[in-house]
């Protein structure tokens, strides 16, 4: 039921920025799904949030829109998001990231814009790229599992390691040699 809770939250949401022509693009764990289960659904993990990548210039149409559909704007430690009614917790909410902006000052390059994705069955998704490009940057444990994920079935490999910037490439190394 859990799972069913997000791919809802998930698709509401953007359903709901899609018909307020609020461009966005799906990211996070539920992006590596999406990306994953084109190549093996088996492999699919579960992720308990919705990231949702958008430029910050659209923030105000996003909360308009997003509080009609009876989602609540909240900031908790810096982080903008969209609580799933007045019950919801941070935790499985709709999390935002915007565009061209770090989503922590010590990372080494900015999130990409949301014209970098492209349409998915029912939402739009970031492109392989960026989100491969997303998670070397974040590195944290999480992001290192789904990017093992994404070795795993073949959607990247050791050629990525030339076309990434350092210290991605060294990152990308790492889990490629010592998955463990």
């Amino acid at each position: 039921m859990a799972i069913q809770d997000v791919r809802d939250r998930l698709l509401r949401s953007t359903a709901t920025l899609a018909a307020a022509k609020v461009p966005y693009a799906v990211a996070g764990g539920n992006a590596v799904a999406e990306w994953v289960g084109r190549v093996d659904k088996a492999a699919v993990r579960f992720t308990q949030d919705v990231d949702l990548l958008i430029r910050r210039a659209d923030l105000p149409r996003a909360i308009e829109a997003m509080q009609a559909a009876g989602f609540i704007f909240h900031q908790s430690f810096g982080v903008s998001l969209f609580l799933d009614g007045p019950q919801a917790s941070p935790r499985d909410a709709v999390h935002l990231v915007f565009s061209g902006e770090k989503v922590k000052e010590r990372e080494p390059l900015a999130v990409p814009d949301v014209t970098d994705s492209e349409s998915a069955e029912q939402f739009q998704v970031v492109s392989l790229e960026s989100l491969v490009t997303m998670k070397l940057t974040a590195f944290r444990r999480k992001d290192q599992v789904h990017l093992l994920d994404m070795l795993g079935v073949g959607l990247i490999d050791d050629s990525w390691l030339a076309r990434l910037p350092e210290p991605l490439a060294e990152r990308l190394k790492e889990l490629i040699e010592h998955p463990e």
